[in-house]
């Protein structure tokens, strides 16, 4: 147990950075968290909580700085934390997501890991403003409305007016929607008794512009007013939906979702496709670095005519697709029934007959489809932030495709699921993009080979 107390002030070394972006020092042998302190800086800090084998301390002086130590351009970097490493020089930041992976690896021990060749990190030449998705919260202080997003662990709002990693869009398109929702005096959610508008999901499409909007509510409320004010002044948006959601976990959306006024779906591109998105199906925030990630896993996965494929965690289709006219069939399956439909009329307007697609889960489609007979030379998983599910792991274990490629947006999910699949699979290598610059979070593709 340590000796240290909370508000004790401390003198301490940052000799690494940990998993959320924090600075890590010994004292006295005791681990001390620092958020804020940057690997090589020599600081002054106060402990803010005492933990069984760690302590947390907030960053009060800086007394020798680290020399690729940068002002954050946001004026709200602080407050905010959806941003964490923005303190950081971008071409470092790379360098830090190539040392998560390695932290993460080091963590679980998948078989052979000190030797997996892990890639320079692929950045973006000019990492803002790549967010193409917005889901701020709404609440109401002293009756003017504020969106935007709750200060890390807490439920205090913070106001997102200007957000420096936020498509341009977007952000005027939420700002606009913040005054009318005040304009036309409609009910805001709170914890204690209102019920009304929560959450607002705001998503433009890259190639096109076009843009779609949820508004997701506690209750029923009626929004022509506000729909008619929003499509007046952006023509961008095509899709107004609704989400009632009234439950009182975290969840952000309820099952139903329906639109309210205008088209069912945006269209967007990548690669050399275009494909329909329906308001709640997912797609990746950043469509610059979908472009480069969707790439690796094409290379990764090199497939060739004679393969049958299955893409699992499909979504609307989009990494199928881009394996669609280099292979003999491709399968996919996602638990989002709407996502489905998007894939099954995406591949239709693409003009592909080689595709099909069910609604379900990944474990238990698959082993059905090995039953009527059908077999996979090749498997893409580009799973959710909990990364595969064991029974689908014991599939891919059972089944064994000859190729597999992993793409992952959770290096600690990814590690884990490797200590699995590099019992039977070679790990070629691990290439990781940065999908969300200045945060503590990378995307990687896994290029596996059966041993």
């Amino acid at each position: 147990m340590s000796t240290l107390q909370v508000k004790q002030r401390i003198p301490l070394k940052i000799k690494r950075m940990g998993i959320n972006g924090e600075g890590i020092g010994f004292y006295k042998k005791t681990l001390v968290f620092v958020r804020g302190a940057l690997k090589g800086e020599e600081v002054f800090c106060q402990v803010t909580s005492v933990k069984r084998n760690f302590v947390e301390a907030k960053l009060l002086d800086i007394n020798k700085k680290s020399k690729f130590r940068v002002v954050p351009e946001c004026p709200i970097y602080e407050a905010c934390g959806g941003c964490q490493i923005m303190h950081l020089r971008y071409d470092k930041q790379l360098d830090f997501k190539v040392d998560l992976l390695k932290q993460a690896l080091k963590k679980f021990k998948p078989a052979g890991f000190e030797n997996y060749e892990i890639r320079p990190t692929l950045g973006m030449d000019k990492p803002q403003h790549y967010r193409a998705k917005l889901q701020f919260q709404t609440r109401s202080f002293g009756g003017s409305v504020k969106a935007g997003l709750y200060a890390e662990g807490s439920h205090r709002l913070v106001s997102l007016e200007d957000c420096l990693v936020q498509d341009q869009l977007t952000q005027e398109i939420i700002n606009k929607i913040t005054n009318l929702l005040d304009k036309h005096k409609v009910p805001i959610y709170n914890e204690r008794k209102i019920q009304g508008i929560r959450t607002v999901m705001v998503r433009k499409a890259e190639a096109t512009d076009q843009v779609q909007i949820i508004f997701i509510s506690s209750k029923w409320i009626n929004l022509t007013a506000v729909i008619k004010d929003l499509i007046a002044a952006f023509p961008q948006i095509k899709t107004v939906a609704f989400n009632l959601n009234t439950s009182k976990s975290s969840e952000i959306y309820g099952a139903e979702t329906e639109i309210l006024w205008g088209q069912d779906a945006i269209e967007e591109e990548v690669l050399d496709y275009g494909f329909q998105l329906s308001p709640r199906a997912f797609y990746q925030l950043n469509p610059e670095q979908t472009e480069v990630l969707y790439g690796e896993a094409v290379k990764a996965l090199d497939v060739s005519p004679e393969d049958h494929l299955i893409d699992a965690y499909c979504g609307v289709g989009t990494i199928g697709f881009a394996f669609a006219k280099q292979v003999k069939s491709v399968r996919g399956m996602d638990i989002i029934p709407e996502a489905i439909q998007d894939a099954k009329e995406n591949a239709r307007r693409m003009g592909f007959d080689n595709t099909h697609y069910e609604a379900g889960k990944a474990e238990e489609i698959i082993p059905k489809w090995y039953q009527e007979g059908y077999r996979a030379d090749a498997l893409v998983v580009d799973p959710p932030r909990t990364g595969l599910d064991d029974a689908l792991l014991k599939t891919i274990v059972k089944y064994q495709p000859k190729k597999m490629v992993y793409v992952s947006c959770n290096v600690s999910t990814l590690a884990r699921d490797l200590v699995q699949l590099a019992k039977i699979y070679q790990v070629e290598y691990i290439q990781s993009v940065d999908m969300f610059p200045h945060t503590a979070r990378t995307e990687a593709v896994v290029k596996l080979t059966l041993k």
